[in-house]
């Protein structure tokens, strides 16, 4: 069974049509890249299946044992996010808060949850510098970590190595892969940055709108290899 599947979905914004009749799906262990030109509608996929925003038509269907507040979401970040004044173990914390339920307090198993991911991660020794301090690639694993408090299913990251030098990037790029074929975390990456992206993917998701493409990386490669070919002719 599909952890998350679209269904024909349509979105629009005051009329203008964002996503159009879209339909994918991603299985427990997938490592799908998600693809395409600016304004394609790959952000809006990644907030319909968080719940944020409301299809005008076709559903959003969750799976085994899934539901929107169990996917963990690592977004874009802001200059004022970098800025965030906390410790790294409370941005961590923080990821649990969909667990919480109507308890006002984390509890042991939050806790324990949270040290669980920071050791994952690597930033235990970090736990207590404050957040805006770290460099990109500690800030991406801290939110790595409490993304991963909300989950052990399914990440969803919207282009999760903006910003960061190629060392921190290939560094993150390990950590992610870990995560999928160590852990049997599924991942749902949007991304410009294809050969990074793609190297430990196993499917492909071309956004123009509609689906442009969406099936296995090698028959992506084919499929894109014979479309340059015939736009060279």
């Amino acid at each position: 069974m599909s952890l998350i599947a679209m269904r024909d979905v349509t979105i629009a914004f005051e009329g203008v049509v964002a996503v159009e009749r879209v339909s994918f799906q991603i299985d427990p262990g997938d490592y799908l890249v998600i693809v395409g030109e600016n304004g394609s509608g790959k952000s809006t996929l990644i907030r319909a299946m968080l719940g944020l925003v409301r299809p005008r038509s076709g559903s959003v269907v969750y799976g085994d044992g899934l539901t929107k507040e169990r996917i963990g979401y690592l977004p874009q970040q802001t200059a004022a996010q970098r800025g965030f004044p906390a410790s790294v173990e409370e941005v961590v914390l923080s990821g649990c808060v969909n667990r919480m339920g109507r308890r006002w307090f984390y509890n042991r198993a939050d806790r324990a949850k949270a040290d669980a991911n920071m050791a994952l991660l690597d930033v235990t020794r970090l736990r207590k510098k404050a957040y805006r301090t770290l460099s990109g690639g500690q800030q991406q694993r801290t939110l790595l970590a409490r993304a991963l408090c909300a989950t052990d299913a399914l990440l969803l990251l919207d282009e999760p190595v903006t910003g960061l030098d190629p060392a921190a990037a290939s560094e993150f790029y390990a950590v992610i892969r870990n995560l999928n074929r160590e852990h049997g975390v599924a991942v749902a990456m949007v991304s410009h940055d294809l050969g990074g992206a793609m190297r430990d993917a196993n499917k492909v998701l071309v956004m123009n709108r509609g689906v442009d493409f969406f099936g296995d990386v090698e028959a992506y490669r084919e499929a894109f290899a014979e479309r340059m070919v015939t736009r060279r002719g």
